[in-house]
């Protein structure tokens, strides 16, 4: 990890971290983390995880399996990508890993320094704010060397620029 001194360097950029999945709610995290790239520089990563348990199949089928989830994660972040395109010229990286979803965001964060904000968004639902955030949070305070932004699930486009 950098020293502070780095981290306040003209070439240092921040990274926003978004954890991409098929959520509706995911698309206001990456819209945040875009918006605040716009104004403030850095990058947008997008971590796309796929967990284990989906591959508890024979050796040729899980294969196959892994093969079209990489596929589908693929299509996905470039279709999220294709979104921050849209608000300007934003760098944006794409990562995929394997294994449940905290270790691998913990992996990703422990291994890039750069990363220096993870942005997730909240569920709108009444069963809680997804099992993600909640796994997250059930972690507690210090889990991360990053902040966590959360972003409401139900926050409009429009507010999210003027908080941007």
């Amino acid at each position: 990890m950098p020293d502070t001194q780095d981290r306040y360097d003209d070439e240092y950029k921040r990274k926003f971290l978004v954890v991409v999945d098929e959520s509706p709610e995911c698309a206001k995290a990456v819209t945040f983390a875009a918006l605040r790239v716009r104004r403030t520089g850095g990058t947008v990563v997008l971590l796309s995880i796929i967990e284990p348990d989906n591959f508890q199949h024979w050796l040729g089928v899980e294969e196959v399996m892994r093969a079209e989830a990489y596929e589908n994660l693929e299509a996905l972040q470039a279709r999220h990508a294709a979104n921050i395109a849209a608000f300007g010229s934003i760098a944006v990286e794409r990562v995929i890993r394997e294994g449940k979803k905290t270790d691998a965001v913990e992996a990703q964060i422990a291994e890039d320094p750069a990363v220096a904000i993870l942005v997730l968004a909240a569920a709108d639902s009444s069963e809680g704010p997804g099992p993600l955030v909640a796994s997250i949070a059930a972690r507690g305070a210090n889990a991360f060397r990053v902040p966590v932004t959360v972003v409401p699930g139900t926050i409009s486009d429009a507010d999210l620029a003027a908080l941007c």
